[in-house]
């Protein structure tokens, strides 16, 4: 493990590892030049289009794995067993605190997501809804990340955060990479609807 800046997590988003950096402020942070003007509204829009297609992504997702996932997903997709960052802030928590801990919870999510697509190109290669909705989603969050990446080095010169990530699935069978993929998107579904209620305040026009 190690210190993991935030160029090298963006270039390593399809390699899940579980891995920690440190929380660092400092000179370290590149030019405001990579934030875009809009940046903040951008941002407001990835999390609004991330929660709105969540539940939508997990239904596919269980209906392309088949039995037993069509019919048992209460149980086989219960995320209990499984990490997933703790998102502990809400609307009255400091926006720098709401922004590390999104940053968290999206590079998590980015790499868990190379996981999943990974396994069902090879498990659903002719799933072509599912695999779009993979890489669509896929493609928001790393856009999301590049953001928070920009607010955080720009508005509180932090430019590495505390990463872990989960168990890659590699080497796993068919059955356990199919259910901890319905296991990551069933907590997905769960904390983007808090996540988009936390951050779209902090993130309103001034």
């Amino acid at each position: 493990t190690g210190v993991v800046p935030f160029m090298a997590l963006l270039l390593l988003q399809r390699r899940p590892v579980a891995g920690r950096a440190l929380l660092v402020t400092g000179s370290g942070c590149p030019s405001h030049g990579l934030c875009r003007s809009n940046v903040q509204e951008q941002t407001r829009r990835q999390v609004a289009l991330l929660n709105a297609t969540a539940q939508d992504l997990f239904s596919l997702y269980l209906k392309c794995q088949g039995e037993p996932f069509s019919s048992e997903s209460d149980k086989l997709c219960n995320p209990a067993g499984i990490f997933f960052p703790a998102f502990r802030v809400n609307r009255t928590s400091e926006r720098k605190e709401v922004m590390v801990a999104m940053y968290k919870l999206f590079a998590f999510l980015n790499a868990s997501l190379g996981n999943i697509t990974r396994d069902q190109e090879e498990l659903n290669p002719t799933a072509k809804e599912l695999l779009d909705r993979l890489h669509n989603t896929t493609k928001t969050t790393r856009g999301l990340i590049s953001n928070l990446t920009c607010l955080l080095c720009k508005n509180y010169n932090i430019f590495q955060v505390d990463v872990r990530y989960g168990d890659s699935s590699k080497g796993k069978s068919t059955f356990k990479k199919k259910q901890q993929g319905c296991q990551v998107l069933r907590k997905y579904v769960q904390v983007i609807g808090q996540a988009a209620r936390v951050l779209l305040p902090h993130l309103s026009p001034s």
